[in-house]
């Protein structure tokens, strides 16, 4: 599994808590819905990577630890 890259993102504080609410809205933390976001940006622009992972499908994982794609 190739390792996940971090950065830091400065936001207004205003900006983040909407992020924060429609992440709990979703049942994703904020980090995901951010990568969410992007992703869905990528793929309307039409440079989502073929290379790139899908993610876990939101809320908790499966009962036998599948975690899933979508």
């Amino acid at each position: 599994m190739a390792e996940r890259k971090s950065i830091l993102l400065r936001l207004d504080p205003a900006v983040h808590d909407a992020l924060a609410k429609w992440a709990a809205d979703e049942m994703r933390s904020t980090n995901a819905q951010i990568e969410f976001l992007l992703r869905r940006a990528l793929g309307d622009a039409g440079r989502m990577p073929a290379s790139a992972r899908q993610m876990r499908r939101p809320g908790r994982p499966a009962a036998n630890g599948d975690g899933g794609g979508e």
